[in-house]
């Protein structure tokens, strides 16, 4: 994460949740940023950083499995 990245860049406690309420939860928590979730292992993604994105990475049943954060 960033330094010049505004508001809450790391979500380590929704590890576990389901992902579209961690996804719900980390806009609410950081209106800047827009929270998208991919299939760890089926979907890939740009490797650019941006302050006003995060990955929600789940499984195959929708749990989250990486912490998220900005990039």
């Amino acid at each position: 994460m960033s330094t010049t990245c505004q508001g809450k860049g790391s979500w380590p406690e929704l590890v576990g949740a389901r992902g579209a309420t961690a996804a719900a939860r980390i806009e609410r928590e950081n209106p800047r940023v827009d929270a998208i979730v991919v299939v760890d292992g089926r979907d890939s993604v740009t490797t650019d950083f941006r302050c006003d994105r995060v990955w929600v990475w789940v499984n195959f049943n929708g749990v989250v499995v990486r912490a998220p954060f900005i990039g």
